[in-house]
């Protein structure tokens, strides 16, 4: 790599990591370290192809997927989340010790799912990328995508069923009014 290219690359680590990092610890189910790997095994194996990449983030974030893929299959398991003190709930929280509550929930909640869940939950809602781009990044059909993606988000409900309260309520999610057909005059 030549110093141009290296400065490139450094360049883009630099302004990039933080997100593709965030995307790395979702995929390995919370587990900040084993998302650090990911990240660092993408990074490296972006590096030997510096020169040949066109589009360095969709490249990276595509070996992270498939990495995540090849975890799967050697049907690897997370380890736990260790801390060092156990969380407390104060009786007055802020707007952003509210949000780092949902945070942990949500994390809390994901790791609990499969890998391959987890995985699809990722891309189709955080990654917010299309069913077909999911299947084509994954190597399956957009009805498998879809239809792990609805038992994955059913498994979530049942699994972190605290998380119900963020949706919007029965009334809300309940069409009001008359809903008769229309009456199409000529």
């Amino acid at each position: 790599m030549d110093a141009e290219a290296q400065e490139s690359f450094r360049e883009f680590v630099a302004n990039r990591s933080p997100a593709l990092l965030r995307t790395a610890v979702l995929l390995s189910g919370g587990d900040r370290h084993a998302g650090e790997d990911l990240l660092q095994n993408a990074l490296i194996k972006a590096a030997g192809r510096w020169h040949r990449i066109d589009e360095p983030e969709a490249y990276v974030r595509q070996i992270l997927y498939r990495q995540q893929i090849s975890r799967w299959r050697l049907k690897w398991r997370g380890r736990e989340l260790s801390v060092a003190e156990p969380p407390e709930t104060a009786p007055d929280r802020g707007a952003a010790s509210a949000d780092a509550e949902l945070r942990l929930l949500m994390r809390g909640a994901l790791a609990r799912l499969t890998a391959r869940q987890r995985t699809m939950l990722v891309l189709r809602y955080f990654e917010d990328l299309p069913e077909a781009e999911v299947a084509g990044i994954l190597g399956c059909s957009v009805g498998t995508v879809r239809s792990t993606t609805h038992r994955s988000l059913a498994r979530l409900r049942v699994l972190a069923p605290e998380l119900r309260s963020l949706g919007p309520s029965e009334t809300e999610r309940r069409p009001s009014g008359d809903h008769s057909p229309l009456e199409v005059r000529s």
